[in-house]
């Protein structure tokens, strides 16, 4: 491929070019020059594999599931191996934040008191230039120590602490490799979002944290492959040679969230044996992949209402398990899933919600998890409790061995196992949460406190996608009526006048609002399924 130049094309609001305050500092000359390098070597590599994507899915509609690969059998069976040592910061992580890169959000989660915090330049995000740019800034003055806020509430914000090593350790979550970034062109071809995302954060940052006592840390999500592990580990190969970092300084942790990935857990540590820190159970993509890879298989992948789908359901429960024995056998962190509650102004309702998440953190740790995420510091005292009880002083677990979990293939993909059923009030809930999360998402908001819980992109498709498939799959409700298009048409123009009412005189929001309904029409009330609702909207929707 032939370098190209590279062009910031700022989007156009009302009129008017959106610059972001201090947006020279980051995409400087030198930024834009590597981020070119890194489009040339990589974006080829990376479209192939997308298509790889395409071809297994219509494997999938051709009877072909999913199975633990022949081609890698010997890497699975070889003991020999082991992946890089813990870097530093990351030899602890009980209990780990996330979050978008705004600038409030990076100063809370900071300090949370947590071991860890991702930085969501992805679900947790939208890909608005100001969120884009801005979270770049927002990063380097934490890792500088003089990243402070002033609400406009009056409220002052700023880090306890301006050494790094007493803050949570940093990783930094990146877009998937099917995203794009509209914004910075190579010639006529708009950039990989991953590769932005990563590019600017580590050009700019990764000497810094070196000295620091840390290092360039990040959180890699939606793969399907270990391909597409191999290409982010030729990516930082070539990352860490360009600024001149030794070999082997980055460290990434795999989101496991697609139920491709979960047949190659071992082959996702393997090619990134140099750089893994470990692998998450990403829970809710992980749910949205199952509908999304078996929305047109019939009966036996059809799941009940969201709320319905524990990690106790047989399918999560081998997912899990397979995890924690596959990063220990290697040497690897098993983090667990997001807590995604939130904390209610209702005593009796947070006691509940303690309990919640106590339980689900209590059976993480009990079987050998190393850590795990929530979305607010309010939950943060209780997971960091309930693996102190288990882990004591010691900084992890990695020593548990699991050698009675033998996880099958068929174990994976027992999705009708799942107890429960689709309810009307399931429905609405689903609906609900998609014209709530889409209004937002619209607004430049990717992380919503909807009923109780912090909803991100990951939800929301959740929620579309069993619309859709409910559907096309003429599954019927507890009572006995057909869910169709008729029906959620009727229960969406009812939940959307509900939203409607709440918004009040708003006009911005009501006018997302407005899209937000034709969006949620087009993704889940039509025949065509969009592979991820991010895509379309961001190319639809935002300037």
């Amino acid at each position: 491929m032939e370098l190209r130049p590279v062009k910031v094309v700022h989007p156009v609001v009302d009129g008017k070019e959106v610059i972001v305050e201090r947006e020279d500092e980051i995409l400087t000359p030198e930024a834009l020059t590597f981020l070119k390098k890194l489009h040339v070597n990589f974006s080829g590599r990376r479209a192939e594999l997308l298509r790889d994507r395409h071809d297994r899915r219509q494997q999938l509609v051709n009877g072909r599931l999913p199975r633990f690969l022949v081609e890698t059998k010997d890497v699975r069976e070889d003991d020999s191996w082991k992946v890089a040592p813990l870097g530093p910061g990351l030899e602890d992580r009980r209990v780990e934040m996330t979050g978008p890169t705004d600038r409030k959000m990076t100063i809370n989660a900071l300090n949370s008191g947590a071991a860890a915090w991702m930085a969501d330049f992805e679900d947790a995000n939208t890909p608005h230039w100001e969120n884009v740019i801005g979270g770049q800034v927002n990063l380097r003055d934490a890792i500088a120590g003089t990243i402070t806020f002033d609400s406009p509430q009056g409220k002052h914000y700023e880090l306890k602490e301006r050494d790094i090593t007493k803050l949570p350790t940093l990783l930094v979550r990146p877009r998937g490799w099917h995203l794009v970034e509209k914004h910075i062109m190579a010639g006529k071809e708009p950039m990989v979002g991953a590769l932005v995302d990563f590019g600017l954060y580590f050009f700019h940052n990764a000497k810094t944290l070196i000295e620091k006592g840390r290092g360039p840390y990040f959180y890699l999500p939606k793969m399907e492959s270990h391909r597409e592990a191999r290409l982010w580990a030729d990516v930082f190969a070539y990352a860490e040679e360009y600024v001149g970092i030794p070999h082997g300084t980055i460290r990434a942790t795999c989101l496991i969230e697609t139920i491709m990935a979960a047949f190659e857990m071992e082959e996702f540590l393997y090619e990134l044996r140099d750089y893994s820190a470990g692998l998450n159970a990403g829970r809710w993509d992980y749910i949205f992949s199952i509908i999304k890879k078996f929305r047109d298989s019939g009966s036996k992948y059809i799941l009940p209402d969201r709320a319905l789908v524990g990690m106790t359901a047989p399918m999560m429960r081998a997912y899990t398990e397979l995890l924690v024995k596959t990063c220990h056998k290697r040497g690897a962190s098993a983090i667990g899933g997001m807590s995604a509650f939130i904390p209610s102004r209702d005593a009796s309702e947070n006691a509940e919600i303690e309990r919640k998440v106590r339980a689900d953190k209590s059976r993480e740790a009990a079987d050998g998890f190393d850590g795990s995420w929530c979305a607010h510091p309010g939950m943060v005292p209780y997971i960091r409790d309930e693996f102190d009880k288990v882990l004591g002083t010691n900084p992890n677990q990695i020593s548990k061995q699991r050698p009675e979990v033998n996880v099958t293939a068929e174990d994976l993909l027992n999705v009708s196992a799942t107890e429960g059923a689709v309810s009307e009030a399931g429905v609405r809930t689903n609906i609900s949460v998609s014209l709530r999360y889409l209004e937002s998402w619209l607004g430049g908001n990717g992380a919503v406190g909807i009923f109780g819980l912090m909803e991100d992109a990951a939800t929301a498709e959740i929620s579309r996608a069993q619309i859709w498939q409910w559907i096309h799959n003429r599954v019927k409700l507890d009572d006995g009526r057909e869910v169709t298009r008729e029906l959620c048409q009727s229960l969406m123009d009812e939940e959307s006048a509900k939203f409607k009412a709440e918004i009040g005189d708003d006009p911005q929001r009501q006018a997302n609002l407005t899209r937000a309904v034709q969006i949620f029409g087009d993704i889940s009330l039509q025949d065509e399924f969009p592979t991820f609702l991010t895509v379309p909207v961001y190319a639809n929707y935002v300037a």
